[in-house]
């Protein structure tokens, strides 16, 4: 069995991490290297690693903010973070391709909601494509809507779990 660990990010993570990035999402959907670098840098409480074997194999990217608009472009710059605020954002929610499909994404997420529990968070939002939202609910997470957001020429949905 593999043996998982999880950590918040450091700037030596932003290389491995946009490298997982780039190979798990399609075209304009990856955050560039640059984005991840800020979102290190700006709230690494919110940026939670996994490691297998010592290795990063996957992430999770979150800001905070008081007043959630998952549409808004700006606040994935972490424009209007404000790390003091109730409601998670994520992000991205991340796992290398070569090691899908062997529970690392549910452990990431489980873990996840753990930290943003023991960080006094309310809620926990996130948009995803469709063909995500029965794992997410699955995960306790509720469906809200169809989003606004036309990120990386696709269609997003939102979901929300209350901690």
């Amino acid at each position: 069995m593999d043996e998982r660990s999880f950590r918040e990010a450091n700037l030596a993570d932003a290389d491995p991490c946009f490298a997982i990035e780039t190979a798990a999402y399609e075209g304009d959907e990856a955050a560039t290297h640059t984005k991840i670098s800020k979102r290190i840098a700006t709230y690494p409480e919110g940026f939670l690693i996994l490691e297998v074997d010592g290795e990063v194999v996957g992430f999770i990217n979150s800001g905070c903010a008081y007043e959630v608009e998952m549409s808004d472009e700006d606040f994935k710059e972490l424009i209007g973070h404000d790390p003091g605020a109730p409601n998670v954002v994520i992000k991205s929610v991340v796992v290398d391709p070569m090691v899908q499909g062997r529970g690392h994404s549910r452990a990431l997420m489980d873990e996840f909601v753990r930290h943003m529990r023991r960080m006094d968070k309310s809620t926990i939002h996130l948009m995803c494509k469709e063909h995500h939202v029965p794992l997410y609910e699955k995960l306790g997470y509720s469906y809200l809507r169809p989003s606004a957001s036309d990120h990386g020429g696709m269609t997003w949905h939102e979901m929300s779990l209350k901690l």
